[in-house]
């Protein structure tokens, strides 16, 4: 199969020109071309002689992933469908806000952790993405996007929040994120990158060890009993495991906190007695807590909790010493917001946790 060089990061794409008997400035200028400049075209490349051009023609490609519609919320948002192949699609998910742009990045081909208040994990599970498909992302906003006025790239910041876990796809996800932090690529400092996860322990030790990026944690729940029913992975990675993870993350993170998402399910996780829960339970991680309004989707079974029920919860986190932000629902009229990314996808699980490739 032709190579797609949207798979490599720096040492894979330098090995790659290694076997085509090419010195390893050569990938570096190829980087700065398909990544800085958002290259597709090898002719495009003007600074690489023409035999190389010629060459790279006849054995690699340069494929980012089409896009299959396109949205824009009237508060500035901006959610694409890309094509994953075999009528599968992916959604990514741009907010503007004030002089920060983040993009939302898709991981897999729906999920299978089966968290029950996530549209995506409504849909089942297909595949992981490739590299390609991943970074794919990012350079398809960077190309749609264009730049700022002063000639800047709008993208500031990128979280792996999008479709999927993250680390259930590890190898694919650290390649795309060596790409987004080298400067040849996009230069993001790892301040500004953001893997979310939903708790696969050994996981977040390898990426402490292989990539450490900003680390945000699906809790949703201060308790296992119900942390076990709607964030189901809790089965096998329950909460004294994942908070002894996050300790241990916290040695080589790049800030000197987790980030804990919750998302506010109204009578199911949002009474003072869960918040004191939580305060206790977070006592030895240093934290922050996003706390997340619920976005509704058809056939859900929940609602979002009462303004006055986060703002009590929010208030009894903060008298505890912790700092909270309550992220603003952005994009709902496009169903981009956090927990309503369904994209397109051809199930293969049947929804089954069972067949959950867990990360060792």
């Amino acid at each position: 199969m032709t190579p797609n060089l949207l798979d490599y990061d720096l040492p894979g794409l330098t090995g790659y020109f290694a076997e085509l008997g090419e010195k390893p400035f050569r990938a570096k200028q190829v980087m700065r071309w398909m990544h800085h400049f958002g290259a597709a075209d090898f002719d495009a490349m003007s600074d690489l002689a023409k035999s190389l051009r010629e060459k790279l023609k006849q054995v690699a490609l340069i494929t980012p992933p089409s896009m299959m519609t396109e949205q824009a919320s009237s508060d500035g948002t901006r959610k694409w469908l890309l094509d994953a192949g075999n009528q599968n699609g992916v959604e990514t998910v741009y907010i503007p806000d004030g002089t920060r742009g983040t993009l939302c990045v898709s991981s897999q081909v729906g999920c299978a952790l089966e968290c029950t208040f996530c549209s995506t994990g409504r849909q089942g599970f297909n595949r992981n993405l490739s590299v390609a498909e991943i970074i794919g992302q990012v350079w398809y906003a960077n190309h749609a996007l264009g730049r700022d006025p002063k000639g800047e790239r709008v993208i500031s910041n990128v979280v792996m929040m999008g479709m999927g876990e993250p680390l259930a796809n590890y190898a694919n996800v650290v390649t795309a994120l060596n790409i987004m932090l080298d400067d040849n690529a996009y230069g993001l400092s790892r301040r500004r990158v953001t893997v979310s996860t939903s708790g696969i322990v050994p996981a977040m030790d390898r990426l402490r060890e292989d990539c450490p990026v900003a680390l945000a944690v699906s809790l949703h729940a201060p308790n296992d009993a119900l942390r076990n029913e709607i964030v189901p992975i809790n089965q096998k990675y329950p909460l004294a495991e994942l908070m002894a993870a996050c300790q241990r993350y916290l040695e080589r993170a790049p800030r000197d906190f987790i980030t804990f998402e919750y998302v506010m399910l109204d009578g199911v996780n949002d009474t003072p007695a869960h918040a004191r829960q939580l305060i206790e339970l977070v006592r030895e991680v240093p934290c922050k807590f996003n706390l997340i309004p619920f976005n509704p989707f058809p056939n859900s079974g929940y609602r979002s909790s009462r303004f006055d029920a986060i703002h009590r919860f929010r208030d009894l986190l903060v008298q505890a010493g912790h700092v909270v932000t309550t992220r603003k629902t952005r994009g709902e009229d496009i169903d981009a917001a956090c927990g309503q990314l369904a994209g397109q996808v051809q199930d293969k699980t049947k929804r089954t946790l069972r067949r959950i490739e867990v990360i060792r």
